[in-house]
């Protein structure tokens, strides 16, 4: 028998149980018979599980160290590996691909983000830097692509950039697996509660969320499930009047994500109109979708499409608290419309927006890059 084509996938940011990295791309890959890989940076020392062998290269504090030191303990691990495909995730890798490459090896770069317009969203970096810096990462981001066998995006709008750079250029979107959140949908079982679940920060709209539970006119608890990214947005929306309907979960498996969901009546999803938002898919999006709750989420054009051709939710002004809170009164107030727009979204997702699908993309991609 021919042994299994050995795969490894590289990160020096994400954390060794990511969703699309770990749970998505590298498990999918073993159940395809692929031996396969992930070297991480997180502290926690080798592991195995699910099949998927995770190498640990350690953690270092500090921005500037991860980037000049992870990177190289990155290179130096994916060397000895000594892998047919390597399939890495963060810009600040480029140049461990470009190595690799030069080793001849089979490189594919997973953009996550498109990070340029995203460097203009970052409240750390001085916005008189912010152009020079977005352009600079665009630049040398663009060259390198150009030398890699593939390049995978997590969404349409950024495949669409790398397409003119490079030919082997494919969107597999983080759309969630079915079976993993998916729920049963009894209306009558939920509580007056609304989620939000992911990343906390203000760019996410979190101050606008919980300034939304000031004017809304049931009695409603908000879930909130996750982690602050800037103490100092902690800190103000601890403050607010509408933090006293908040429920602070901090962060959450994904068992509890699920049974936080199955108790929601309406999932926010009001990110600010940002650029690196305007065109993304947001992930949490379709997660509430398929555990069977409506959707509330930022009136831009690509996700208004979505949730106006499926009817499974509410689009808002996601600057303004108030139109928040009348969408999440909506909600609580039409509860067989709400229902309908559950079902609606549940079966949206399995039809078109589910990994399984993204799933075949990305083996198809794998086995022609092994022929």
């Amino acid at each position: 028998m021919l042994s299994p084509i050995k795969v490894t996938h590289l990160t020096s940011v994400h954390p060794r149980n990511d969703t699309r990295i770990f749970i998505k791309e590298c498990c999918s890959l073993v159940n395809n018979g692929y031996d396969v890989n992930l070297v991480v940076a997180d502290g926690l020392d080798y592991d195995k599980c699910n099949g998927v062998k995770i190498f640990d290269v350690g953690r270092l504090s500090g921005r500037i160290r991860r980037m000049i030191n992870t990177t190289e303990a990155v290179f130096k691990k994916a060397v000895e590996l000594n892998s047919e495909i390597y399939h890495f995730h963060d810009p600040e890798l480029l140049a461990v691909g470009l190595k690799l490459k030069k080793n001849g090896k089979t490189v594919i770069y997973d953009v996550h983000e498109d990070v340029p317009r995203q460097i203009m969203g970052k409240p750390y970096i001085h916005k008189l830097f912010k152009p020079l810096i977005s352009r600079f990462i665009e630049i040398y981001e663009n060259r390198a692509a150009r030398k890699f066998d593939a390049i995978i995006t997590a969404t349409p709008y950024i495949r669409n950039r790398f397409l003119k750079i490079n030919k082997n250029t494919m969107d597999i979107n983080n759309y969630p697996i079915i079976e993993e959140l998916k729920n049963e949908i009894n209306w009558d079982l939920k509580k007056n509660e609304i989620c939000y679940i992911g990343g906390i920060g203000e760019i996410r709209g979190i101050k606008e969320i919980v300034r939304s539970m000031e004017y809304v006119k049931n009695d409603i608890r908000l879930n909130l499930g996750g982690r602050f990214s800037e103490k100092k947005v902690e800190i103000e929306v601890k403050k607010y009047k509408g933090w006293s309907s908040v429920n602070e979960l901090g962060f959450l498996d994904r068992s509890k994500v699920k049974d936080i969901l199955s108790k929601s009546k309406a999932g926010l999803v009001t990110l600010h109109p940002v650029t690196n938002y305007i065109d993304a898919l947001p992930v949490k999006m379709f997660e509430y979708m398929i555990s069977g709750i409506p959707v509330i989420a930022s009136d831009f054009p690509l996700l208004r499409e979505i949730i106006g051709e499926n009817n499974c939710g509410l689009c808002v002004n996601p600057l303004d608290p108030k139109d928040i809170a009348n969408a999440i009164d909506y909600i609580i107030n039409n509860p067989l419309e709400a229902e309908q727009m559950a079902e609606n979204g549940q079966k949206a997702v399995i039809e078109k927006y589910n990994w399984r699908l993204e799933e075949k993309k990305l083996i198809n991609l794998y086995e022609r890059l092994v022929k």
